[in-house]
């Protein structure tokens, strides 16, 4: 498995999130998975005892060395590829202290991307390679890479966000020496760029994202980031698996994060965590003012133009909402949120930022997650959201209209509605949707059944496992003896 990111090693979004929880849980289901990353300076902290295993003098971007250690908290393999000139950077991850891309994220991605398909070609002392499954633009060329290497290993491709594709300049294809039969407009090109993603929506042997309805959206042109014509001739190799959370980090019942756990059968400790958030955030202590909470990145497909206006509205309209704040992103967005909390003191609180704890309290503590969003892969803070109680008000995109069943399509009394969907990105339907979830939390007995069905929902990565499972064998047929133990049958 070859990814950028990986909690709790490196994360600057779901992506992070997504990997961290699914390699354990592929590794519990008999998988023998190795994690492969970038030497980070925060990974390589972190597990301290990395030894080296391989070198590799002939990378683009200067020698390497591959490091073998173990994930920690599980027991997955993991390799870590160590270049300090191309990974050893304090800060964020692809971005300068400016915010700026770095100019040379082809050459970090690509040497990562060749060291890969040599692992999975096969290296002196590291298990041999079925199936390599690449995540999201940064590993795109792996697909292509280990094509080149000839090795009999079968490739799998995630799209976990087609908005960020890896696209630059042609002469990069020089510096990566891609092959000659991928650099035209049927390889690696995309509109006079070479593209990371397209490489790997190309050349991948399968491809997938992380919900089925998303998987349905990007092979039209509305949702298809200028890739759908890519994608709708490969159609048939694409499918769609929710992304699962990790059930054992994300427990409201166990999390340390919180000053009380609590649970669907026992749901009291929720208001403690209400009480400790407001505290937290400098909110007046109120436990029947309904606190609702953005916590994602302050960007235009999270809606957070459409935020922006639909929240004065409703603030002017309910006196005691309160609104928790917890993200970052656009500058233009951040400075608004700020006005927004200058505009409405100890009623808004705008933390721009990420904190794990304030994260799990915002969850914890909050009645209502606001989660636009123009375009949604999957979604997992409403997932993290639901499980600990806190009602999601999103749009009808994505993995949000796969998981939130809105309670104008089925009863909460007798059904899973589990939160509140809206359609568009007009602030009239925000308002909406918010206002329906607000006349829910105003009944005491529908606001706890939309609690339970939301708390009891299955989002672990038992049933993601599966479809995964399926997926692999299918691409790798049945091995040699069972074939012939079937045979003998």
């Amino acid at each position: 498995m070859v990814a950028a990111e990986a909690v709790p090693l490196a994360k600057t979004g779901g992506l992070g999130d997504m990997v961290g929880a699914f390699a354990p849980a592929l590794h519990r289901s008999d998988v023998r998975v190795t994690l492969m990353l970038p030497g980070w300076p925060e990974a390589l902290a972190a597990v301290g005892d990395a030894r080296e295993v391989a070198r590799f003098d002939d990378l683009p971007g200067g020698p390497a060395t591959l490091l073998a250690a173990t994930l920690p908290g599980t027991d997955v393999p993991l390799l870590l590829l160590r270049n300090d000139a191309l990974f050893g950077r304090e800060g964020p991850l692809y971005v300068d202290a400016d915010g700026q891309e770095y100019a040379d994220n082809p050459l970090r991605f690509g040497a990562f991307c060749r060291a890969a398909a040599r692992v999975a070609a096969g290296l002196p002392g590291l298990p041999a390679v079925d199936v390599v499954h690449a995540h999201d633009w940064h590993a795109g060329l792996v697909p292509l890479f280990v094509r080149e290497t000839g090795a009999p290993v079968r490739t799998l491709f995630t799209i976990h966000n087609l908005a960020f594709q890896g696209n630059y300049p042609l002469a990069w294809m020089d510096t990566l020496d891609l092959p000659a039969e991928a650099r035209g407009s049927e390889g690696c090109e995309f509109w006079g760029q070479l593209s990371f993603v397209k490489a790997g929506l190309v050349y991948a042997d399968r491809l997938n994202t992380v919900s089925p309805s998303h998987a349905r959206e990007i092979v039209t042109p509305e949702a298809g980031h200028g890739m759908d014509g890519v994608l709708r001739p490969r159609a048939d190799r694409l499918s769609g698996i929710l992304n699962g959370i990790d059930t054992g980090v994300w427990n409201p019942a166990l999390d340390p994060l919180l000053p009380k756990g609590f649970s669907a059968a026992d749901p009291a400790g929720k208001h403690r965590c209400k009480a400790a958030l407001q505290h937290r955030l400098g909110l007046p202590e109120d436990a029947f003012a309904p606190v609702v909470a953005l916590g994602s990145r302050l960007t235009h497909q999270k809606m957070a133009d459409v935020a922006l206006e639909a929240l004065p509205f409703l603030l002017n309209r309910y006196p005691r909402l309160q609104v928790a704040v917890l993200g970052c992103g656009q500058p233009q967005y951040e400075q608004g949120f700020r006005m927004l909390q200058q505009r409405y003191p100890r009623r808004v609180v705008v933390h721009i930022g990420y904190t794990e704890a304030l994260a799990h309290l915002l969850h914890g503590g909050a009645n209502i997650l606001l989660h636009g969003s123009r375009f949604e892969p999957c979604g997992l803070a409403p997932l993290y959201a639901m499980r600990y109680g806190t009602i999601p008000v999103a749009s009808r995109v994505g993995g949000l209209a796969d998981t939130i069943a809105d309670p104008v399509e089925h009863d909460p009394q007798v059904a899973r509605a589990n939160g509140f969907l809206f359609d568009g990105a007009e602030p009239a339907a925000m308002v909406e949707a918010v206002e329906r979830a607000l006349a829910a939390y105003s009944q005491p007995r529908v606001w706890r059944q939309l609690q339970r069905n939301a708390m009891q929902a299955d989002f672990g990565w038992q049933p993601s496992v599966a479809h995964y499972l399926a997926l692999y064998a299918g691409l790798i047929g049945p091995r040699p003896e069972t074939a012939s133990r079937q045979a003998t049958a």
